[in-house]
This record gives C-alpha cells, structure tokens and sequence, in this order.
C-alpha cells in the first residue's frame, strides 16, 4: 500500500489525547489506490461510531491519477461517460455518501470531517450541518477567493462557477462531511468523464462541466493550511484504521457489484 502523504500520533487514546479528546484531529493521508482512499473516510466514520468518547477529525488527501466517483445513489449510465473512462484506465468507484458523480484528480483538494452529534446537537438537521460545514470551509476560503459563496444545497462556487461538490453520510452519533476543492485541475477532463447530470441546480442554466466549473486562486499547500486553521485541527494523527480499510475495499470498492450496481 503506497503512502503519498502523512503527519503523526498514535490512534489510540493515551493520557494526554484523553485530557484534549475534544480537539479536532487532522489526518492529511493520501493512500496508494483509489479505493483505499474511499474506504478510508468511511472507516474513519466508523471508527468514531465505536470510540467511547467523541472523536472528530480532518482529513486531507488528493489523487494522484484521475478517477470518477459516482454518488451512492447515481445512475452510471446517467452520469458517466464509461466507454471513455474504461479506454483511458480510469476507475469509476461509487462512494457510500450521496450527490451526483465527481472527477478527482491532481489540483483536485478532498476533504474529509467526521463531526460528532454528542459534540454538535444542532447538526441533526441536515441543513444545519450543510450550512455548518460548508461555512467553515468558505471562513477558510474568503481571504484567498473573496466573492466565494454557498449555491444550491452543497456547491461552494466563485462568482456563478462552481468549484466545490459536497456530499454526506450520516450514522447515529456521528456523520461524515466531504467534498473536493478544485485549485489546478484540467477542467476538460470533466467534459470527458461525465455525461450533463441528470439533475442541475438552476444557476447552471444548462452550461456543459468546463463553462460551469473553475479552479481557485490558490495552491493545494495554501488551501490544506486554510483548512486545518479554519477547522482548528492541530490534534495530528498518524494512525488510522487500516484493517478496516482493507476489509471496506474488499467487501465494497472493489466490487463491480457495488461499483456498477450489478
């Protein structure tokens, strides 16, 4: 299993991460397959799910090579251009949170929170947890992008250009929150991946994937540093969960039954 990125402690729970339990941790992990990288979100969630205390996290991570995730509910043939995408190698996986299909890719920032309702009440409403999130991640992009605002249900855009998808899973104490930030991503390779989505905010008005989406006015080193300030995770973890990962591939992302809904 290949590691592109990692900073450190232990996953476990010793005196001192006992005494600041409450504080965010970070995570900023880029694991060697696509599907490692899906399993790894939610096994974080799950991970929280069975710890005896709230435990909340950040992760950060980018793949290195293009792949297409489709929401857990989408259509492939709806979304996706798969005779292309099976031509070039590219995976198409489908992630266990909902929302349309997304291409991710170098210049394509992923974001990860597992966020705990003990912690965090209000969040029990969906909107609530939307506007929560996608707040904290525009507090940590209003000085790098000023005009960066929240469309629709979960698009973070620049002006009427879309630059951020989000999408969550949410299980009884906690629930997982993520999403990709766009900074220097080939935008045509979205043209090529995926079809017009089936389903369209009304600010699109109809434009294809390469007029309507846009890469922020900043590096992928800027915008991490922005995140982990935005969200206070300073609590830096090098562990996680990796049997857990393993199983999630093997059970889940590995599958064309669960990739393609076979």
């Amino acid at each position: 299993m290949g590691v592109k990125h990692a900073r450190g402690v232990p996953f476990g729970s010793s005196n001192r991460q006992k005494s600041r339990r409450f504080c965010m941790h970070l995570l900023d992990l880029t694991l060697g397959t696509p599907e490692e990288n899906l399993a790894l979100d939610d096994a974080l969630l799950e991970a929280a799910e069975e710890t005896d205390q709230p435990r909340e996290i950040l992760r950060l991570w980018e793949s290195p090579e293009p792949v297409v995730v489709v929401g857990r509910s989408s259509q492939l043939a709806l979304e996706v251009n798969r005779a292309l995408c099976q031509e070039r190698g590219i995976p198409v996986l489908r992630r266990s949170s909902g929302g349309a299909a997304i291409v991710a890719a170098r210049g394509c920032l992923m974001y990860a929170v597992v966020l705990s309702y003990e912690l965090r009440p209000a969040l029990r409403s969906l909107d609530a947890a939307h506007r929560f999130v996608l707040e904290t991640t525009l507090t940590a992009l209003r000085p790098l992008a000023p005009g960066v605002m929240r469309r629709g249900t979960s698009d973070l855009t620049l002006g009427d250009s879309k630059f951020s998808g989000n999408s969550m899973r949410c299980k009884r104490r906690n629930f997982l929150y993520h999403g990709t930030l766009l900074y220097d991503f080939p935008l045509s390779l979205m043209e090529l991946c995926l079809t017009m989505p089936p389903r369209q905010p009304a600010y699109r008005n109809g434009r294809a994937h390469q007029a309507f989406v846009i890469n922020l006015p900043a590096s992928g080193g800027v915008l991490r540093e922005a995140l982990i300030d935005a969200w206070r995770a300073r609590e830096i973890d090098s562990d996680w969960p990796r049997q857990r990962v393993q199983d999630l591939v093997a059970q889940r992302y590995s599958r064309p039954a669960w990739n393609y809904q076979l």
